[in-house]
């Protein structure tokens, strides 16, 4: 699942919460702390779902892609340059 994907489900679980707690407000009453004190939690995590929503990138940019051909390169691009490669400077591997 994608991170869309995954705040979707939470949304759609925190809907389904403030549904409850309202349904419960009802039965109970809204004068009850216990009450207000789930209301309460159940906006803040709106909140912070809303939050999250907002920082979370749209959709995942990738890299664009550069491809390498498997031609050998042109030796003549390096012509005048020195092989640093593995060895001593007599060219011969220790």
């Amino acid at each position: 699942m994608s991170v869309h994907d995954d705040l979707t489900a939470v949304q759609r679980s925190l809907d389904d919460l403030v549904r409850s707690v309202g349904r419960l407000e009802k039965q109970v009453g809204s004068d009850s702390l216990d009450v207000r004190r789930v209301r309460t939690d159940a906006d803040h995590l709106r909140e912070s779902v809303a939050l999250l929503r907002a920082a979370s990138p749209s959709e995942t940019v990738r890299p664009e892609r550069v491809p390498i051909p498997d031609t050998p390169y042109d030796r003549t691009l390096w012509a005048d340059a020195e092989d640093e490669g593995l060895g001593s400077r007599e060219g011969r591997a220790p």
